[in-house]
């Protein structure tokens, strides 16, 4: 588990085909805490196992399912990325859930400045816009945000400074390619829709669960 509080940023040193998946190599500046062999660590959002490690840089396998759903195989050496160890038992939680399995790809559309913020349009497909309530949370290249706006196209998100300095949306740009996780209790909530065959014959719809605060 972990919360969308990005720890540090990390270089991309190797991306290379390995059987049915892929090995990434990536460097960075020394954790305040040694990481170990088989921990995990979200990558731009997508939760990997660490391999290979030394005090600044790991390697980790990608499956197909990750690199089919992911950014990370269309990564180029260089590319900045960001990381994020894995909530420990006794950790501070500060963002939301995040689960660390991204559910698919968003497009940035528009970058606009906002006083010292940013405001970002991310487009996406209907099956992540479904999962996507206003004021509810996401998680961006493993970024914990909160929804601004949200329409059947696409939705924003407001950037503060700090995040905005200290990961790679800053870098990606409009037109770049971006993870998207969408929040747990929104998947639990559309998945019980879906399952419902006529919702004409209930009390309870989307409009009542939104007004539920769901």
């Amino acid at each position: 588990m972990f919360t969308g509080l990005i720890e540090k940023q990390g270089i991309i040193k190797g991306i290379t085909k390995r059987g049915e998946g892929y090995l990434i190599d990536i460097e960075h500046t020394a954790w305040d805490e040694e990481l170990k062999s088989g921990e995990s660590v979200a990558v731009c959002g997508a939760c990997l196992t660490a391999t290979n490690i030394s005090s600044t840089s790991f390697s980790a396998d990608m499956l197909l399912e990750t690199a089919s759903l992911t950014t990370l195989v269309n990564k180029s050496i260089g590319d900045v990325v960001n990381l994020e160890r894995a909530m420990a038992a006794n950790g501070r939680f500060g963002g939301h859930f995040v689960t660390g399995h991204v559910d698919g790809v968003g497009e940035i559309s528009e970058v606009k400045s906002l006083s010292n913020d940013y405001v970002v349009t991310i487009e996406a497909a209907k099956n992540l816009l479904d999962g996507i309530v206003l004021k509810g949370s996401i998680t961006i290249e493993g970024i914990s945000l909160t929804i601004a706006r949200v329409d059947s196209k696409s939705f924003d998100v407001h950037i503060i400074p700090t995040t905005w300095r200290e990961t790679n949306l800053s870098v990606i740009g409009k037109g770049g390619k971006v993870n998207l996780e969408t929040d747990m209790i929104g998947k639990y909530v559309k998945q019980f829709m879906d399952k419902r065959t006529d919702e004409s014959s209930s009390s309870i719809s989307m409009d009542t669960l939104h007004k539920a605060g769901f």
